[in-house]
């Protein structure tokens, strides 16, 4: 991977701010022609830096707007366990993230959810049923604090 100075820099910045800026508003705000601006993107697309483009929905209009992070405990830490709950989990579509972590417990889930029925109904239908899962603690988000997910550049 190529080194990253200070106009690639401002550029990822840019663009994690607003994904839908043109090529010319984006070169002008960095001081470089559009052709210099774009062959820069580009590159930063190629080395990885960029890994995609997304739009940013209202989860509470379309009807997600419970956020829950669960703790999931599974019953063994073998790594046949660890594969099958990681291969189930890629096929629950209500789970928005899934992180193994380092811990007092295994995996740490993130969904978003009607309201706490659909939650229950989540928990008892998907999460609990997935391979190896041994037990989970929920905790709710009262309050979203900070949520833009925005890297440092």
């Amino acid at each position: 991977m190529s080194e990253l100075d200070r106009l690639d820099r401002k550029i990822l910045k840019l663009l994690q701010e607003d994904g839908r800026i043109t090529t010319v508003d984006l070169a002008e705000k960095v001081g470089l022609s559009p052709t210099a601006a774009s062959e820069r993107v580009k590159r930063l697309f190629r080395d990885g830096y960029v890994l995609g483009f997304r739009a940013m929905l209202d989860p509470k209009k379309l009807g997600r707007g419970l956020l829950v992070f669960i703790e999931v405990t599974l019953d063994k830490t073998t790594p046949d366990v660890f594969a099958r709950f990681s291969d189930a989990v890629q096929t629950a579509p209500e789970v928005l993230e899934c992180h193994m972590v380092a811990g007092g417990f295994d995996y740490l889930v993130k969904t978003r959810v009607e309201d706490m029925a659909a939650y229950r109904r989540f928990l008892g239908d998907v999460l609990l049923t997935l391979p190896g899962v041994k037990e989970s603690r929920t905790f709710a988000v009262m309050e979203e604090v900070k949520s833009d997910g925005a890297l440092p550049v």
